[in-house]
C-alpha cells in the first residue's frame, strides 16, 4: 500500500514556487512572533497544502489533482534545500497560531499538519533518504501508473499527461546520480537496480502501448521518441547502480537514537526501545500459541511447520488473481451481514497482476484519490520471482485462506474500505495525508477483526490463514527493531521470519531486504496494537463488542492521522499517547 510516510512512502520534492513557497498569511515565523490569529488557520492549512502540490506534484495526482498532470519534483541539490526551508517554515508558523482560540477540529488539524511536515522533515534530513536510499525516489514520483491504471480522463488526455511527464526523466534521473552517495547498502543497490531497470521497461513497453488505441500518428511518434529518452535514462542509471555491487556494504542501519526519532517524528509514538519491542514480542507469542492451537485442530499430530505447508497447499483455484476476484464480493457481503463498518458510495476495486516493476511486496493496492470521482482502485498480486527455483516459487504462491486475509488487508475492509472513508472525511486535510500507521495498522488490525467477527465460521484453516499474516507482520516489526537499533543482521532477520513467524523462503527473503530500507514497516504491526487498544478502551464503555461499528466508524472519518492524536481526541484525553 502507497502512503505518505513510507509508503509506501510518497516522498518529497520542491519546484520553483514563487510567493506559494510557504502559507505566509501575512504574519512571520520569526522566533518571539506574535500568536497567529486563529480565524487565520484554514486559510493556512489551504495554503500548506496548494504550495505543497507545488513541491511535490506527483503526490497531487497521485491524489487526483490533475491539475498537475506531468508534472515532477525538483530533486536538484537546490531543490531539497528549498523543500527542508518549505518545512521548517511552515512547522514554525502552524505552531505560532494561538490554539486556545482555535477549535477543536482545527487544533486537531494544526497538530495534524505539524505531525505531517515533521515526518516529512525527517525523511528528508534526519535520514537523509535522498542522498542515501533509492527508495526515496521509487517513492516521490517515478511510477506513471495512475497515467494509465486510472481512467479519470479520455486515453487521448492521459497520453499527454504521460508524455509530459517522460520529458522530465532524464533530468531526474540525472539529479538521482548526483545525490546518491556511494558505497551504498547491498540491498539498496538490488531495491534500486531492480526498480530503475523496470521502470525503463515499463517506460517504452506497457505505459506507451496502453495508448496504442489514440489515433493521432503526431502524438504517438512523440510519446515513443519521449518514451524511448526516459527508458533509455533510467536503464543507465540502472547500469550505473549496479556498478556498486562490487563495493556495496551492510551499513543500512538507522541507529537507535534515530529510529526512535523516526516513530516521534513520524507517528507520534513517544516510547523507548524496549517499550516498543516487548510490545511487539508479546503479540509475536500470543500468535504463535494461537498457531499451535489452530495446527492442533487442523492438521493433528503434525509440526508447525508441517501445518503451514498443508494450509499452503490449497492454492487458489485458477490462480491468486482470479480467487481475488472472487473473494472481494464475500468479503463485502460478509461486512454488512455482521455490520462491522460503514461502506460509503459505490467504487469499486479491481484486481490485477502486479506490474513487473513494482514486485517488491506479494500485494498492493493503488487506491483512487480523493480528488477523484468513480475511479476504481487496483489491487495488484504480485507472481513469484522467475529467478527463483520451482519449489521457492511454488511455496510464494499464497495458500487460499492466505490469501483471504491479504484481500481482507487491501480491500475489504482494509485499506480499499479505508480510503472511501479518507476521501469523505470532514477533514480536506485527512483526505490528503494518510500515515503509515493509520493505513496499514488498519488493514492488518482488520484482519484480526475480521476472524473475531467470525469469518468462515470459525474454520481453523481459515485461523491459521489469519495468523500466518499476523506473524509476517509481528517479524517486519521485530525486524525493524533488531537491523535498525539492536545490530540485527538481514540474514539473522531472514531466519527469523522463518523459523519464529513460519514464513516461505521467497517471502523470507524479500521481507528481510525491505527491512533495510524501509525500516518504518513495523507501522503495520505498531499501528495494530495501538487501534485494537484504543477499541477496547473506547468501547468498554459504549456496550463492547455492539460499540464496533460506531468505534470503527468514527475512527475511520479522521481520514489518517497519527494515531496518538485520534486516541487523544477520541479518549478526552489530556496528550496524545501511544498506548499498546
Amino acid at each position: 500500500m502507497k502512503t505518505w510516510a513510507a509508503v509506501s512512502m510518497i516522498a518529497l520534492a520542491l519546484g520553483g514556487c514563487g510567493k506559494a513557497d510557504a502559507p505566509r498569511n501575512g504574519a512571520t515565523a520569526a522566533a518571539g512572533a506574535p500568536a497567529r490569529a486563529a480565524p487565520d488557520w484554514a486559510r493556512f492549512r489551504d495554503g500548506f497544502v496548494e504550495a505543497w502540490f507545488k513541491i511535490d506534484p506527483a503526490t497531487a495526482v497521485y491524489l487526483g489533482r490533475h491539475d498537475f498532470d506531468g508534472g515532477l519534483g525538483d530533486w536538484s541539490a537546490a531543490g531539497l534545500k528549498r523543500q527542508g526551508d518549505f518545512l521548517r517554515r511552515a512547522i514554525a508558523e502552524a505552531k505560532a497560531f494561538d490554539t486556545a482560540a482555535m477549535t477543536p477540529e482545527a487544533r486537531f488539524e494544526r497538530d495534524y499538519l505539524v505531525r505531517v511536515a515533521e515526518g516529512k522533515l525527517f525523511w528528508l534530513e534526519d535520514a537523509d533518504q535522498p542522498h542515501t536510499n533509492p527508495q526515496w525516489y521509487v517513492n516521490a514520483g517515478l511510477d506513471p501508473n495512475v497515467y494509465i491504471a486510472r481512467p479519470y480522463a479520455d486515453p487521448a488526455t492521459r497520453m499527454k499527461a504521460l508524455d509530459a511527464f517522460f520529458q522530465k526523466i532524464p533530468a531526474a534521473t540525472q539529479n538521482i546520480r548526483a545525490n546518491l552517495k556511494t558505497p551504498m547498502p547491498l540491498s539498496f543497490v538490488n531495491f534500486g537496480v531492480a526498480a530503475f531497470d523496470g521502470y525503463a521497461d515499463y517506460y517504452n513497453g506497457d505505459a506507451r502501448k496502453a495508448f496504442a488505441s489514440v489515433d493521432d500518428p503526431a502524438m504517438q511518434q512523440q510519446l515513443a521518441t519521449h518514451a524511448a529518452a526516459a527508458a533509455a535514462a533510467m536503464k543507465d542509471l540502472g547500469k550505473w547502480l549496479a556498478g556498486q555491487r562490487a563495493t556495496a556494504t551492510q551499513g543500512f542501519a538507522l541507529g537507535p537514537d534515530r529510529f526512535a526519532r523516526m516513530v516521534l517524528a513520524t507517528e507520534g509514538v513517544d516510547a523507548s526501545l524496549d517499550t516498543l519491542e516487548a510490545a511487539g514480542r508479546a503479540d509475536l507469542k500470543r500468535n504463535q500459541e494461537a498457531l499451535v492451537a489452530a495446527c492442533a485442530l487442523f492438521a493433528r499430530g503434525r509440526t508447525v511447520p508441517e501445518c503451514m505447508a498443508k494450509m499452503n497447499a490449497n492454492k487458489p483455484v485458477g490462480g491468486p488473481v482470479a480467487s481475488a476476484r472472487r473473494q472481494i464480493p464475500e468479503l463485502r457481503a460478509f461486512v454488512v451481514a455482521k455490520d462491522l463498518v460503514t461502506i460509503p458510495g459505490t467504487e469499486q476495486a479491481l484486481v490485477e497482476e502486479s506490474p513487473p516493476y513494482n514486485r517488491q511486496n506479494s500485494a498492493y493496492i493503488d487506491p483512487a484519490g480523493p480528488f477523484e470521482k468513480n475511479v476504481p482502485s487496483v489491487y495488484y498480486i504480485s507472481p513469484p520471482d522467475p529467478s527463483w527455483t520451482r519449489a521457492v516459487q511454488d511455496a510464494f504462491v499464497p495458500g487460499e485462506k492466505d490469501l483471504l486475509f491479504t484481500s481482507v488487508h487491501e480491500v475489504m475492509p482494509g485499506h480499499f474500505l479505508q480510503f472511501l472513508h479518507a476521501n469523505r472525511s470532514p477533514s480536506r486535510f485527512g483526505q490528503m495525508f494518510v500515515g503509515y500507521a493509520f493505513a496499514e495498522g488498519w488493514a492488518h488490525y482488520a484482519e484480526e477483526m475480521m476472524w473475531e467477527a467470525g469469518l468462515d465460521n470459525g474454520s481453523p484453516e481459515t485461523h491459521i490463514g489469519q495468523i500466518s499474516n499476523a506473524l509476517l507482520r509481528d517479524c517486519r516489526y521485530l525486524s525493524a527493531i533488531g537491523m535498525h537499533a539492536r545490530g540485527m543482521t538481514q540474514e539473522q532477520s531472514r531466519t527469523m521470519f522463518v523459523e519464529q513467524c513460519y514464513q516461505d523462503e521467497g517471502n523470507a527473503r524479500q521481507q528481510s531486504a525491505r527491512g533495510t530500507y524501509d525500516p518504518a514497516y513495523l507501522n503495520y504491526t505498531m499501528g495494530k496494537l495501538m487501534i485494537r487498544k484504543l477499541r477496547d478502551d473506547w468501547t468498554a464503555t459504549r456496550g463492547g463488542r455492539k460499540a464496533w461499528k460506531a468505534f470503527h466508524d468514527q475512527l475511520l472519518s479522521f481520514g489518517g492521522p497519527p494515531i496518538p492524536l485520534v486516541r487523544q481526541t477520541m479518549m478526552a484525553e489530556p496528550a496524545p499517547m501511544a498506548v499498546f
